[in-house]
C-alpha cells in the first residue's frame, strides 16, 4: 500500500476509533449523564452505562491494530468492519422493534445507528483503498 493510502486509511480508521474511545470514556467516567437516555436510573443504571463503556473499549481492540498498520493488520480492519456492521444491524433491529412510548430511548438508539453508519462507511473506504492497492 503506498504511503499516502496508508495514511488516509489510518486517518479514516483513526476517526472511527477516536469516536468510539471518546464514547467509551464518557460512559465510564460520567455514566449518570447517560442514564436518562437509556431509560435507566440510580446505581444500577450507572453500572449498566459503565458496562457499555467497557464493551466499547473491548470492541476497539481490532480497530487499534488496524490503525497501527492497516496493510499488515488487514484482518483487523475486516473484523472492525464486520463488528461495525453487526452494531448497525443490531441497533436498527432494536429501534424497529422498540414499542411506542420510548421516544428518548429511540432517539438514543438512532444516534448509535447514525454513529455506526458513518463509521461503517469510513472503515469501508479504508478497506477499499487497501484492496485497490493489493491488486495493482
Amino acid at each position: 500500500m503506498p504511503t499516502m493510502r496508508i495514511w488516509i486509511s489510518r486517518l479514516l480508521i483513526g476517526i472511527v476509533t477516536a469516536w468510539n474511545l471518546q464514547a467509551a470514556a464518557a460512559f465510564i467516567l460520567y455514566p449518570s449523564a447517560f442514564t436518562f437516555a437509556f431509560e435507566l436510573s440510580g446505581v444500577a443504571g450507572q453500572a449498566a452505562v459503565r458496562g457499555f463503556g467497557v464493551l466499547v473499549l473491548m470492541w476497539n481492540v481490532p480497530y487499534l491494530a488496524a490503525l497501527w498498520n492497516p496493510e499488515r493488520y488487514r484482518l483487523a480492519l475486516v473484523l472492525s468492519l464486520l463488528m461495525q456492521f453487526i452494531g448497525l444491524v443490531g441497533e436498527s433491529c432494536m429501534l424497529f422493534t422498540l414499542p411506542g412510548g420510548h421516544a428518548v430511548l429511540g432517539d438514543s438508539i438512532l444516534r448509535f445507528i447514525v454513529f455506526d453508519g458513518i463509521g461503517l462507511v469510513l472503515l469501508a473506504i479504508a478497506w477499499v483503498m487497501g484492496q485497490v492497492n493489493s491488486r495493482g
